[in-house]
């Protein structure tokens, strides 16, 4: 805290402005969310069926589709829409086995994690990676698939847009990148406005069949007549009037049961979100994953029936649609019956993009607790700008544009790489219940164990016959995934614990308390490639350590650079000795390794490298760098009592600024000759200028001040009655203080710690001094707290030491404390 009060006291808030990217991002997602509003909305049932049934009863728009795609691709046209309806039965039947199994799995586990924690707690973390990569896979494919059929529902409506599998895909990539921005702003699927597309779809679409139903009672419901050529599954396959008796049945029938399954996706979306609902959360979430369950089944033998009567035919380019075939005739060409039509279609659209937006939500979070488990990298547990998964969020966005764009904007395409993942996370689910049920025996435990090993197997069957039939459209890729996939998890993870045995070791030796080494002697090299700006830097930064002997390295490469090198540091002497040492085969990161490693072989010698870098953006550093300095850095950096530090200089910037307050001093009439700046732009070049020591010697321009651009955000303002602003607590006394805790530090203190805490309000901050104490449950950088004690002043600011506390926003549930009293002075 001291150096960071340091540091604002001797920069300007020009200097440390955030940069042209922050701004547009600014700009584009709204200001910064802060912790605190970090909030959870609970579910209601009827809110809850709305917000996560979305994927699920969405499916039932392609699922009878997809089988009649693969029923009339096998040839078999005449018994195409007889067939249907025994394999939407045992569509069905899956569909109620797994709807049994989550109901259990949501009644054991009320954490979000769904199939992926039931697994790690009873095979364990390493085979729970396989529920992770499917559900992971899952979500990827989700995107693609419910996008894709949202936009064929919008093409059936506007035939333009179906006039071919590009303008599709064009279209589907860019709705993806519209739900990009809304979930990078901050979108949350608690609320209304996503459960509407929900009962809207539902309502419609048991309209059309009640009122489908009724019309063939009546013999009034006509059948669909394809006027186009050559542009049906039905009209490019080859007839097959014996494959009744034939092996090539029972294959066409695998297939078109295995595109079936894709009905059933989505199912899994409440287990993944008991913590949301409303206690008793598990009891809540069964009776929602019942509903669903229904509508769904509903929704699926429904439309299979009108496709049955109606003959509907599914399109190669995937655009009309089935269901909108059924609507067409169901309501026919009256104005009503356009009306309807559109309706229906709106609807369709607008639960299919709802559907996708939820893996938006789903593949962040799940990510965020495979990474918490160290399987995947940490930066994926890290909230971005608005308080969302940023990092999860741009990932799943990419995959599945890329995914969109290789395979096109077409369902039945895109199939092959989504039941696969599905499947998988529901035998993980059902198989890993039996397990649980096996072992636990509670009341009623064999019911329940045959029911989720039933589902299990009945899922790990639908694995293998997709796996089989589908291979070669695509299957093959996401075997692959998994063959490859999972190990690479586990091996990630092995490198996170094989770091935290290393770390709890040297904690271990040293009684928990890392010992600091000991050097007799504490040699720098500053290693150089020309003397300007960002040299300047480095070597003020590497006299700041005040070493034991400091010396400046040039490998030469090139003697013109050399000669050129050496007469600019006679003419500058910096009074540190520069070494000139031979480079002939270039290798600059092993001369490097090989001066550090010969200096650190001596005894109680410990050596420190200095690599300035010239810091650019992030695409012109790439072509204008080979990123040599990483390269010295990590080879010395390998070498024991050596350690290496890059000392990056923004130079453009800082020109800039040194060029502004040059021209501000000419304006005020205290300009300096050039020779007399020449040292002070050294001075403020150097990245040691918050040290006191290095910046004795210069004068602080009157308009220094502590900056408030970076990191700024709405402050508190004190509100409760007696509460004093922060800002008014000049003299000593007994005051009362509230505010939001900007930072906390543990200071070491003999044998002993002290814990510090910044607080602030909208008027000031205040450091509170707990002593004797290292954590207080709660009090965390974001959580508001009130201080009652006695204040006093240090370096012009108010200190209160042991004071009494009352957190204001709850903490933590680890015993958070409230209004506890410390001992005041």
């Amino acid at each position: 805290m001291a150096m960071r009060r340091a540091v604002g006291s001797l920069v300007r808030k020009d200097d440390v402005a955030e940069g042209f990217g922050y701004a547009a991002k600014t700009r584009l997602l709204g200001k910064p969310l802060i912790n605190e509003q970090l909030g959870e909305q609970r579910l209601t049932k009827t809110l809850a069926l709305g917000v996560l049934s979305p994927d699920g009863i969405s499916s039932s728009a392609y699922g009878t589709e997809e089988i009649l795609i693969e029923l009339l691709k096998g040839g078999l046209a005449v018994t195409a829409f007889t067939v249907l309806l025994p394999i939407t039965g045992v569509v069905l039947f899956v569909m109620v086995l797994v709807v049994l199994s989550y109901r259990e799995v949501v009644n054991v586990y009320t954490r979000a994690g769904g199939s992926y924690v039931v697994a790690r707690e009873n095979f364990g973390p390493r085979v729970a990676q396989i529920a992770a990569l499917a559900l992971l896979v899952d979500y990827v494919v989700t995107v693609a698939v419910q996008i894709a059929a949202g936009t064929a529902a919008v093409a059936s409506a506007w035939p333009w847009l179906g006039a071919s599998t590009a303008r599709l895909t064009v279209a589907s990539i860019l709705v993806v990148l519209l739900i990009l921005y809304g979930n990078l702003r901050g979108i949350r699927e608690a609320g209304k406005a996503f459960a509407a597309p929900t009962y809207l779809f539902s309502a419609l679409m048991i309209a059309t069949i009640v009122v489908g139903i009724v019309r063939e009672v009546f013999f009034t419901l006509p059948q669909w007549h394809v006027t186009c050529h050559d542009c049906t599954y039905a009209q490019q396959a080859a007839p097959n009037h014996n494959s009744l008796i034939t092996f090539g049945l029972v294959f066409v029938m695998l297939r078109a049961f295995a595109n079936g399954g894709s009905s059933l996706t989505g199912i899994e979306a409440v287990s993944n979100a008991v913590s949301a609902f409303r206690p008793p959360e598990g009891r809540n979430a069964r009776r929602v994953l019942v509903y669903e369950g229904a509508i769904l089944g509903t929704l699926v033998a429904g439309i299979s029936w009108l496709a049955h009567v109606t003959h509907a035919e599914p399109y190669t380019l995937g655009v009309p649609t089935v269901i909108s075939q059924e609507a067409q005739l169901v309501f026919g060409r009256s104005v009503f019956g356009h009306i309807m039509f559109g309706l229906v279609q709106a609807a369709t659209a607008l639960i299919l993009y709802t559907g996708g937006n939820t893996s938006f939500n789903g593949f962040p979070f799940l990510a965020s607790f495979v990474a918490e488990d160290a399987f995947l990298p940490r930066w994926l547990m890290k909230r971005g700008h608005r308080l969302v998964f940023s990092n999860g969020i741009v990932v799943l966005a990419i995959v599945s544009i890329t995914l969109l764009a290789v395979v096109g904007s077409n369902v039945n395409a895109l199939v092959p790489f989504y039941a696969l993942g599905v499947f998988t996370a529901f035998t993980m689910a059902g198989l890993g219940m039996a397990k649980y049920h096996h072992r636990v025996r509670e009341s009623g435990w064999r019911r329940r164990l045959v029911i989720n090993f039933s589902a299990g197997v009945a899922s790990l069957v639908v694995v293998l016959i997709f796996a089989i039939v589908k291979f070669t459209e695509g299957a093959w890729l996401v075997v692959l995934l998994f063959i490859m996939g999972v190990p690479t998890l586990i091996y990630l993870n092995r490198q996170y614990r094989m770091e935290a045995r290393v770390l709890a070791g040297i904690e271990s030796k040293a009684g928990g308390r890392p010992e600091p080494p000991t050097y007799a002697r504490r040699s720098v090299y500053v290693f150089i490639d020309d003397y300007d700006l960002a040299a300047v830097a480095a070597l003020r930064y590497a006299r700041s350590l005040r070493p034991t002997s400091l010396r400046a390295v040039h490998f030469v490469i090139d003697n013109v650079q050399a000669d050129k090198l050496r007469r600019d540091w006679l003419r500058a002497n910096p009074g540190i000795p520069l070494d000139f040492v031979d480079c002939p085969d270039r290798r600059l990161a092993a001369a490097a390794a090989s001066l550090a490693s010969a200096e650190a072989a001596l005894p109680s010698v410990g050596v420190t490298a200095i690599l300035p870098r010239r810091s650019f953006t992030p695409v012109v550093g790439r072509l204008l760098h080979d990123r040599t300095a990483d390269k010295m850095a990590s080879a010395i950096s390998r070498i024991p009592h050596a350690a290496a530090t890059i000392v990056p200089f923004d130079v453009r910037s800082r020109v800039e600024s040194l060029t502004g307050r040059g021209a501000a001093k000419a304006a005020s009439g205290t300009a300096t000759t050039p020779a007399a700046t020449a040292p002070a732009t050294e001075e403020a070049a150097s990245p040691a200028a918050a040290s006191p020591a290095g910046r004795a010697d210069l004068p602080l321009p009157a308009e220094l001040s502590t900056p408030a651009g970076i990191g700024s955000y709405e402050r508190p303002k004190p509100t409760g009655r007696g509460v004093t602003p922060i800002g008014e607590l000049t003299k000593p006394g007994r005051a009362i203080a509230e505010g939001r805790v900007h930072t906390v530090e543990i200071r070491p203190v003999e044998h002993n710690t002290v814990l510090a805490c910044d607080v602030e309000d909208s008027t000031g901050q205040l450091t509170a001094l707990f002593y004797g104490r290292s954590h207080i449950a709660g009090l965390r950088p974001g959580s508001r707290v009130r201080l009652r004690g006695q204040v006093g002043i240090r370096e012009n600011r108010p200190v209160m030491i042991n004071p009494a506390y009352e957190l204001l926003t709850p903490g933590e549930a680890d015993g958070g404390d409230r209004d506890r009293r410390g001992d005041e002075p």
